[in-house]
């Protein structure tokens, strides 16, 4: 292991977690490659500020807050073996390695000695914390007798239950990865890998058998493998897969341990949970080959999409346990839909992309990415929402005193935390390739060179304001005349598809289709899983325009969906609007929308940071009696960034 080498950056996926291949014998991998994000210079007016906010504003006041908190402390007492855990949960070490994730990201684009050096200060926190034998779990080491209430009197016993042992390690492990890509320095990578080796002697055949209670360590330990080659890291994470459902009980549905794997076909339990455990599937199943897996995350995708997502790309409905609900649950006012549970959902359906090439995967990503993951974060980057719902009321009480308002922090911060990891991989998002084809997934203004077949580089870039407007200038430049294979992906909602299902459905059908030109001049194209696909000879300068009419249309549900009965929903592109009180007044639960009211939209420069906003005529229902009224909507991502007050999403049609 001393002679392993740092890889060099072009063999970066992409941030959320997958690592291209470091060794000549591993031959089974995804079929598509994503191009690497930090491969990808983005210069729009929509991600690039989010990114450069996440990079200046939420990793440092992140960083301020795990010291304000304790949670550095619990490292330092911890090496000590003196006091007392000084945080609420047993997980909250995981937030400093996802922080320190996110900054390692950061630093791959933008060097920041300071930053590097504080990082450095906290992983040597982190490495006196490490026992001897490489357990790494603050809550159990700072008093060894009196350990988190969570964790059990020895090691693991309470690991299925929820001491969070194992997600402690995958979250470092993660970090451990992400900060030896950005640095080439094995200090965290040494904790990371002396830990993972503890794993395996622990667990595995005829020994320890405890399927995580909180999955995400199964990706942490693919991320190993990728860059060590050390097969033991894929074996251990394709074991821990295979413990779960040992005891056939539905009581153990809320942490996915309820049946095996291989025989799960529904989303259930706590949604954060599930979204990594079937992320984790895909690449156990990518680097294995094992076709049971891809059957059974197929099966749970299709139940996903087709009855318990949310139109925002959110998903788990329930507070109680941050869970799945039923088929069709889907509450609007109590709705949860944690930040965590998107971003985990974006996790998965790029996996599934990798795996299948279908662009109905990149459509549900997209959703996730532009309503249910960025309005989890304020436009000041340090206030955040745990939940995500739909509605809100501020008469409404929850029952554990969740709050519909922004918050600095959490008892339980992995929300802010997770973001801070997350948000400098979306340009990671944008380009994928295989063999001769390379896709362009995401409409973002970027530049990026992509080798085809291993040999040819290709500049492509685009020129495009989206989401705001839909016109897209690709631009194709091979290194010289070739032949290859262009795949545009045509979203979903630009057509009759709101999602891949029949969950939600738009009332009436586009006016106009989306048009294709390469050179100025109209192209035939074929339409292939999604995508359009252009094979043709490339010369260099090559230009293709592609125009995505940017219509307003209006949303129904499933009829199966009660909360949504009779109701509408406003979309405009990739996002999802929604009123809120501050623009439409006190009558704002009282309103309604025929499907005669006409609307339009509007961009404004300086409002928001730079939205477009939709108005027209909606009425005022009261008793009998109905009053027009002027409406204002607004992108769900940006809602409460004005102050709480009332929200909907969905309005009444009469």
């Amino acid at each position: 292991m001393e002679k392993m080498k740092r890889p060099k950056l072009a063999w970066l996926l992409l941030l959320s977690g997958l690592f291209a291949c470091q060794t000549k014998s591993e031959k089974v991998d995804y079929p598509i490659q994503g191009v690497p994000f930090n491969e990808v210079k983005i210069s729009d007016q929509f991600w690039l500020p989010k990114i450069e906010t996440n990079r200046t504003v939420t990793i440092p006041a992140s960083f301020a807050k795990c010291e304000e908190t304790g949670r550095v402390e619990n490292f330092v007492k911890a090496a000590k073996k003196e006091g007392s855990f000084g945080t609420t949960f047993p997980f909250d070490d995981t937030d400093i390695y996802k922080i320190i994730e996110g900054a390692s990201y950061s630093m791959i684009v933008h060097p920041d000695p300071k930053l590097g050096h504080y990082v450095d200060s906290l992983i040597t926190i982190v490495g006196a914390a490490q026992e001897p034998d490489g357990y790494l779990y603050t809550a159990r080491t700072i008093d060894p007798e009196h350990p988190h209430g969570w964790a059990g009197k020895e090691r693991w016993v309470r690991e299925s239950e929820g001491s969070h042992e194992l997600y402690n390690s995958g979250h470092l492990f993660e970090a451990a990865v992400a900060h030896f890509q950005a640095t080439g320095k094995r200090n965290l990578l040494d904790i990371a890998l002396k830990n993972a080796d503890l794993l395996t002697q622990v667990f595995g055949p005829g020994k320890r058998n405890d399927a995580p209670g909180h999955e995400i360590v199964e990706m942490g330990l693919v991320k190993l493998y990728r860059i060590t080659g050390e097969k033991k890291y894929l074996d251990l994470a394709k074991f821990f897969i295979d413990c779960r459902g040992k005891e056939n009980s539905p009581k153990k549905a809320y942490s996915q341990d309820h049946k095996p794997v291989v025989d799960q076909d529904e989303a259930v339990g706590h949604a954060v949970r599930a979204g990594y455990l079937y992320a984790g599937v895909a690449d156990v199943a990518a680097l294995t080959g094992d076709s049971a897996y891809l059957a059974a995350i197929d099966k749970i995708w299709e139940n996903t999409v087709s009855k318990k997502l949310y139109l925002t790309g959110g998903i788990g409905s329930r507070h109680q346990g941050e869970a799945f609900g039923d088929n069709y649950e889907l509450p609007n006012l109590t709705a949860y839909n944690e930040t965590c549970a998107a971003i985990a959902n974006v996790y998965w359906n790029y996996r599934m992309f990798l795996l299948h090439g279908d662009a109905k995967y990149i459509d549900v990503l997209e959703r996730s990415l532009y309503n249910g993951v960025i309005s989890g974060v304020g436009l000041d980057g340090k206030t955040f929402f745990y939940p995500n719902p739909l509605e809100c009321d501020l008469h409404f009480k929850f029952n554990r005193g969740e709050t519909f308002d922004r918050q600095p922090w959490f008892d339980c911060s992995c929300c802010p935390t997770n973001l801070c990891r997350f948000m400098p991989s979306v340009p990671g998002y944008i380009y994928a390739q295989s063999g001769d084809k390379l896709y362009v997934n995401l409409f973002v203004q970027s530049s990026s060179t992509v080798k085809l077949n291993k040999k040819l580089p290709v500049k492509i870039g685009q020129e495009t304001n989206y989401p705001w407007e839909g016109n897209v200038k690709i631009t194709v430049s091979p290194e010289k005349k070739s032949s290859f294979t262009l795949c545009i992906r045509i979203p979903g909602w630009a057509g009759t598809q709101v999602v891949p299902s029949d969950l939600y459905s738009f009332i009436t059908p586009p006016s106009q289709a989306v048009s294709l030109t390469v050179n100025g001049e109209p192209v035939l194209y074929e339409t292939e899983k999604g995508y359009a696909v252009i094979s043709r000879e490339w010369n260099p300068g090559d230009v293709v325009g592609f125009s995505i009419p940017m219509e307003i249309r209006r949303v129904e549900a499933n009829a199966l969906v009660k909360d949504d009965s009779a109701k509408v929903a406003i979309e405009r592109g990739p996002i999802v609007y929604c009123l809120e009180g501050v623009d439409n007044g006190p009558t704002l639960m009282k309103l309604a929308l025929p499907d005669s009211s006409k609307l339009s939209a509007i961009f404004h420069p300086e409002e928001l940071t730079g939205v477009v906003t939709i108005s027209g005529g909606a009425v005022v229902v009261e008793g009998k009696k109905e009053q027009a009224q002027k409406i204002t909507a607004i992108p769900y991502f940006v809602w409460n960034n004005r102050g709480i007050n009332e929200m909907k999403v969905w309005l009444p049609r009469q």
